[in-house]
């Protein structure tokens, strides 16, 4: 048996970062030995090819690399979604136009000042005629606003799973529904897009459920993946969209059937005239039970409870 002095003592772990004597790869060849090989290391050191690739943007967004950026767009917002517990939702369109009454009315007294020093100015006639209906619509943006604050309320009540209202995240009918949930001291998701132009998500979205996507196929699918109801405001192009790309994968099961409130029976039946679509063969008359309209908040939200309790289920799903 060797003799405890002869035994080395265990030696302290090494620091993470730090060593006492450098490795020869962290500091460059001196100048002395190659007077050319600092602009030679340069040169390396700038070359697109040395570009750690998480770092690469130019690189990231190349073609080649477009199922790299669709996996990242679809697994971030995954992740954080459900380690904040969104597991049910209820899906909120609307326009981004459709502001609240206050604003609605300023932009209405402003036009008519325009007008009134111009009057025989078409373009500003026009648009007063345009300011004025939205004017009218500005209503829904109250309604928006009142049934996500029922609808978050509940959920607090409930002190179990919760809903969460999910909205793209900009102004107009999006801002009301994010706005409603922040009046409840609740949390709420916006689903922002990138777009060629500055664009700013409303205020009320909760900071940490707030997304930017690079793609609208990406975007789409996580307003539906936890969705257990889509309500659609009046909207436009964008509204029509999601709604009709919902309603399609219902009617084809595609996925399983969840409750569709149009809100503003007027607005949606000179919208869309759904009835022609039957008379022309085009979709069947069962296809007009994928729907119902309503006009309060109130309305929407035990519309959706009947919806469920017919079905037998919670609105809310456990996590799963």
């Amino acid at each position: 048996m060797k003799k405890s002095e002869d035994v080395r003592s265990v030696p302290r772990p090494p620091d993470r970062n730090q060593r006492r004597d450098p490795l020869p790869w962290q500091k460059p060849k001196p100048t002395c030995d190659d007077p050319g090989c600092e602009a030679a290391l340069r040169a390396v050191m700038r070359s697109p090819s040395y570009i750690p690739v998480v770092e690469d943007a130019d690189y990231l967004n190349e073609g080649s690399t477009r199922g790299v950026r669709l996996q990242l767009d679809y697994s971030k917002p995954e992740r954080l979604l459900s380690e904040h517990g969104v597991h049910s939702t209820i899906v909120v369109f609307g326009s981004t136009r459709v502001c609240e009454p206050a604003e609605a009315r300023r932009r209405v007294a402003e036009l008519t000042e325009a007008l009134s020093a111009n009057m025989e100015d078409t373009d500003i006639r026009r648009r007063v005629k345009v300011a004025e209906r939205i004017l009218e619509k500005s209503r829904y943006y109250d309604i928006a606003r009142e049934f996500s604050r029922l609808v978050t309320a509940a959920g607090r009540e409930s002190q179990g799973p919760q809903l969460v209202v999910v909205t793209g995240g900009g102004p107009g009918i999006m801002e009301a529904a994010n706005r409603g949930a922040h009046d409840a001291a609740g949390k709420s998701v916006g689903l922002n897009i990138t777009l060629p132009h500055e664009q700013f998500p409303n205020p009320y979205v909760t900071p940490e459920l707030c997304f930017q996507f690079h793609y609208f196929a990406i975007r789409k699918l996580h307003f539906l993946l936890r969705a257990r109801a889509l309500v659609a405001f009046p909207g436009g192009f964008g509204t029509l969209d999601e709604l009709f790309e919902t309603l399609t994968l219902v009617q084809t099961r595609k996925i399983e059937p969840l409750p569709v409130v149009l809100v503003g029976e007027t607005y949606w039946r000179e919208a869309v005239n759904f009835e022609f679509l039957v008379e022309e063969g085009v979709i069947d008359r069962e296809d007009l039970d994928l729907f119902w309209y309503a006009d309060a908040a109130n309305e929407i939200w035990h519309g959706l409870l009947d919806w469920y309790a017919q079905k037998g289920e919670s609105i809310v799903t456990m996590e799963t």
